[in-house]
């Protein structure tokens, strides 16, 4: 690690305390949120939000590790593997905790988008086919997504999109399995009778 600027080093370590503030404080953060949002639910809106917070959180911390113990090591090796006796690495570290935060955090978010998907079907938000109709679209907003997160890297933009739209189809898989109520609009239903049909086609 090196640092071309005299504040660089500084401010990473203080970017890195305040993020590790934010994760260790977490926990007491929601506990103040839910004591003040609890009383005014109702038990079984409770136990729904109590589930929705839990399953988030699980997923989140989930993609988080899988992102930092597995995806980043590898993801470092690739790039460091273009070293050679003419080129060496210097990575800077304000760059670098940047990086990796960056990672981290997408994938942990990544790893709710089944689950979203899930709960927007079983509310009737939208319609089961909804996500197989718009599939495109939603490909196209994971690229986009991917890019401002790798920071205009091709290459990581092309790491971090496939385990996104892999998660995507996850979600629609998990849709089916787990159908939720029929949306109350007449285009939605008539959007499900369509992607059906496409993936008769298919």
């Amino acid at each position: 690690m090196v640092y071309t600027k005299l504040t660089e080093a500084f401010v990473s370590y203080l970017k890195l305390s305040v993020l590790t503030g934010i994760l260790v404080s977490f926990p007491v953060i929601l506990y103040q949120v839910w004591m003040f949002v609890a009383p005014g639910l109702l038990a079984r809106e409770k136990r729904l939000a109590v589930r929705i917070v839990l399953w988030a959180t699980l997923l989140f911390v989930a993609g988080a590790v899988f992102s930092f113990f597995i995806v980043l090591p590898k993801t470092l090796a690739f790039f460091m593997s273009y070293a050679g006796p003419n080129l060496q690495p210097l990575p800077k570290i304000g760059q670098y905790l940047t990086f990796v935060a960056r990672l981290v955090f997408a994938l942990g978010v990544a790893f709710e988008i089944p689950f979203l998907m899930l709960m927007a079907g079983r509310a009737g938000l939208v319609a089961p086919g909804h996500f197989r109709k718009k599939r495109k679209y939603f490909y196209i907003a994971i690229v986009v997504l991917s890019f401002l997160l790798a920071a205009g890297d091709i290459t990581a933009t092309v790491l971090l999109s496939f385990p996104l739209i892999g998660l995507y189809e996850a979600g629609i898989m998990v849709g089916r399995v787990f159908p939720g109520k029929a949306s109350a609009r007449p285009e939605e239903a008539a959007e499900e009778d369509e992607a059906d049909e496409e993936d008769a086609e298919e």
